[in-house]
Parts: structure tokens; sequence; C-alpha cells
């Protein structure tokens, strides 16, 4: 007998189970009104860390196409 990943799910919903709404509205998240909201102008300490952090990315992207 094998089992898979859908065996081992619960039921949905759960009495654990909180929709995303509901989760969204009890921390007090709200929509952004614009994308100026998520930047983030001091993320890298320098230019350099923001190079290696870009070159990571592009050969993490590679590999997963290969």
């Amino acid at each position: 007998m094998t089992s898979s990943n859908a065996e081992r799910m619960p039921e949905w919903p759960t009495a654990e189970h909180v929709p995303a709404e509901e989760l969204a509205r009890r921390q007090g998240v709200r929509p952004i009104a614009s994308v100026d909201d998520l930047a983030r102008p001091d993320l890298f300490e320098s230019d350099d860390e923001l190079d290696e952090f870009l070159a990571d990315l592009y050969t993490s992207r590679r590999a997963g196409a290969a």
C-alpha cells in the first residue's frame, strides 16, 4: 500500500484553519496603494552586495532551467 501527500492533507476547513482574509484583518494588513510602498532603498548595504545577490539569483535561475 502506498501513501500520497493527498492522503495526509487535512480536510478543509479545519478548526485551526483561518482564511487569509481573516488573518490579514486580524494583523491589520491593508492593500498597498502604490508600488512605492514596496520600495526598500537601503535593502543592500553596498553596490557590491547587490551585485553578489544578483549573480547568485541569475545562477540559481539558470540551474533550474537546465
